[in-house]
């Protein structure tokens, strides 16, 4: 299935690169958040594939009209999608923006994509099955680094939702390590820098929705991280009530 699933979250990708290497009109939803033709296009794609490859899983997009609690919470599965994580990122074109494709099993992901179009990067991850790079045909395996093995605590947080509790925690950490250094990434990327042993800590202390987080999360649990809620410690976990995920961190386990 993940071949599959890297067929898909390639051909959302380049579908989105058409679009940002043109002029392109931004709209905005409801809440005010940015809405690109390209996202409807990548989500359109996404759908299209997987229900091909499983019709009968239930899909939770950010850009569909979604279903009621009632019916989502007798779910034992589903695909979580953000056809293009980091919108914001996408209309800056800085980059810095992902697919997100993620399969949840009884509240937890166990399958995971995030595909960068602009550098054809992609990482994935299978649970018990280890978390990868893929660039250029080559797969690397994904391990978090060393804690602070060199003295520095890498930080890495968001480059547009930057929160006065984020640069609190920033400053925090400052009077535990030798040396703290902080790290601006967009979208799903974040999680990326902590599999990848590029940082050690990714806080979230601002809004974000479970299609944000889905995929990103086991690409870094399987590298050796741990995503859990930053009120009591519990893994983050997805198909709730409430869409809108709580404060969280994404953390390498010495940090507890």
């Amino acid at each position: 299935m993940i071949k599959s699933l890297l067929d898909i979250a390639h051909q959302a990708g380049d579908a989105i690169l058409e679009i940002y290497h043109q002029d392109f009109t931004v709209d905005f939803k409801e809440d005010n958040s940015p809405l690109t033709i390209a996202d409807k296009k990548s989500n359109d794609i996404i759908l299209h594939g997987l229900r091909k490859l499983d019709s009968t899983t239930p899909i939770i997009s950010e850009e569909n009209k979604l279903t009621d609690y009632v019916i989502r919470r007798n779910w034992s599965s589903c695909w979580m999608v953000d056809p293009l994580d980091g919108t914001k990122e996408f209309i800056k074109k800085n980059g810095e923006f992902t697919v997100n494709i993620a399969l949840v099993k009884d509240g937890f992901p166990v399958l995971g994509v995030v595909h960068v179009p602009v550098t054809g990067v992609t990482y994935y991850a299978e649970k018990g099955k280890g978390s990868y790079r893929l660039e250029h045909g080559i797969v690397s395996p994904l391990h978090i680094r060393t804690l602070a093995k060199d003295g520095i605590l890498k930080i890495v947080g968001s480059r547009s939702h930057q929160t006065p509790d984020l640069l609190k925690y920033v400053e925090d950490q400052k009077a535990k390590f030798a040396q703290v250094e902080f790290v601006s990434a967009g979208s799903s990327l974040k999680f990326c820098l902590i599999a990848e042993g590029k940082a050690d800590v990714y806080p979230r202390l601002g809004p974000t929705m479970e299609w944000d987080t889905c995929a990103g999360q086991i690409v870094a649990t399987e590298a050796g991280a741990e995503v859990v809620r930053f009120d009591n410690g519990e893994p983050l976990n997805y198909n709730r009530e409430d869409l809108l995920n709580p404060y969280f961190m994404v953390r390498n386990p010495h940090l507890r």
